[in-house]
């Protein structure tokens, strides 16, 4: 469910009804919890803790969209696009993985360092580090993957 505002907006408006109405903040978080579709506060918040920005950004894909992930050394573009990878697989679709730089131990390893155990999608995640990669490599080894498959070029 999408919230109406974000989460230190509707804090504020908790606290602007707990001094109201002189109600213990922790019922009026409730009460703007239920307006939002929840049962209490920490419904609430365990929901929007568990968005991802992988998670929110998959959600705005379309079949045959071309997004690059740019950022320096170091600062995440493969453990986000593998994010982006499990979120696909996580809604039914395939993902594959091409880098030079990483063995596929390596990618599974990055697997765990997000929380993900890579045998659970063994069947829907295809690894290549093959030195011929190249944008025709790549071409030609997606050439028959299913609509909506995810590539990630690393």
């Amino acid at each position: 469910m999408k919230l109406s505002a974000p989460i230190y907006h509707l804090k504020r408006k908790a606290k602007r009804l707990s001094r109201e109405e002189g109600i213990p903040l922790h019922d009026a978080l409730d009460r703007v919890a239920v307006t939002e579709g929840y049962s209490a506060w920490s419904m609430l918040a365990a929901k929007a803790a568990a968005a991802t920005p992988a998670n929110r950004l998959f959600a705005q894909f379309q079949p045959g969209d071309l997004v690059l992930v740019g950022a320096r050394p170091g600062h995440g573009k493969t453990l986000m696009s593998l994010e982006l990878a499990v979120e696909a697989m996580r809604s039914g679709s395939r993902a594959a993985f091409f880098s030079l730089e990483y063995t596929e131990k390596d990618v599974l390893e990055r697997f765990r360092a997000i929380g993900v155990d890579p045998a659970q999608f063994a069947d829907m995640f295809e690894v290549d580090c093959s030195d011929a990669i190249s944008a025709d490599y790549v071409v030609k080894q997606m050439a028959a993957a299913p609509r909506g498959t995810v590539v990630v070029i690393d």
